[in-house]
């Protein structure tokens, strides 16, 4: 599987994401990353041009990866929240097109967090706001020549999305050439049986790939069936990028946000450079 690229999200050192950020990148890319993953939480404090320039100079492709709280939620019942989605989206895509990333990847379906026990009549209702919205922000990625790829979340952070089915199903039901999926498997370890028929029910659907530990750790230091990904990756040919994600205990608002108490490694950069070198040898 030599077609296969790897990036590291810039969320596992610092939050948010800012034009000084690309300090990371020289480091990213002697670490021999192919790219990098950048959460775009604020997409008014980034400079694009000048993290276009940074992208070019280390030879590092870009990933884009959204952040939906609640202030960005398409399923909720307030139309602001949706319109203050739908342009933080735009300024997303015109972004993407300036580093020449090809989707916006997240679960934009809902506000992360929003996990509840509500009725069947909710549940539905909730699904068709996600499937109509979506379809429209489907429309505008697609006007500017992208895609969006959406993400399965456990239980614990979405009562909406949490597997590969619920994700191929929302992408069939919005029915727009532009819906695609990301799988990351730390949600797939807790919720999926198989992770490898997980991979085939994305099938030539899934464009990213995220990957950390089942405790949110380096790779290949727990309990994850990494050859079931491996085998259900080779299955259907994926020849995207597999990505790590986790986060650092030192930005104390996303360790809260993700329940990230402790250093999962003996530091960020190893925690990096030793995935890097478990996915390589899987991978190869």
């Amino acid at each position: 599987m030599n077609n296969i690229n790897f990036a590291v999200s810039t969320w596992l050192w610092t939050s948010p994401f800012n034009s000084e950020t690309v300090a990371l990148f020289s480091k990213i890319k002697e670490m021999g990353f192919d790219a990098v993953e950048i959460p775009v939480e604020d997409p008014d404090i980034i400079d694009a041009s000048a993290v276009k320039k940074a992208l070019d100079k280390h030879g590092l492709q870009p990933v884009f990866c959204g952040a939906f709280g609640p202030t960005r939620d398409l399923t909720s019942d307030d139309p602001a929240l949706h319109k203050n989605c739908f342009e933080y989206l735009e300024k997303c895509f015109a972004m993407c097109n300036t580093w020449e990333a090809e989707f916006v990847a997240g679960p934009m379906y809902s506000a992360v967090g929003k996990a509840r026990l509500v009725s069947p009549e909710q549940k539905k209702k909730e699904w068709d706001l996600a499937v109509n919205n979506l379809y429209k922000v489907c429309q505008m990625a697609s006007n500017s020549g992208l895609e969006i790829a959406l993400e399965p979340l456990n239980r614990f952070e979405s009562d909406l999305v949490n597997t590969a089915e619920d994700v191929a199903r929302m992408v069939r039901d919005i029915n727009h050439p532009a819906a695609k999926i990301l799988l990351d498997s730390f949600h797939m370890t807790i919720e999926e049986p198989d992770l490898e028929k997980a991979i085939h029910t994305a099938g030539d659907k899934l464009i990213h790939v995220q990957v950390s530990e089942n405790y949110r750790g380096t790779p290949g230091t727990g309990q994850t069936r990494w050859d079931e990904i491996k085998k259900g990756l080779q299955a259907i040919n994926y020849s995207g990028v597999v990505s790590i994600e986790s986060f650092t205990p030192n930005v104390q608002e996303l360790a809260g946000a993700v329940c990230i108490w402790k250093p999962l490694a003996e530091s960020q950069d190893k925690f990096a450079s030793e995935g890097l070198s478990f996915l390589k040898k899987l991978f190869a």
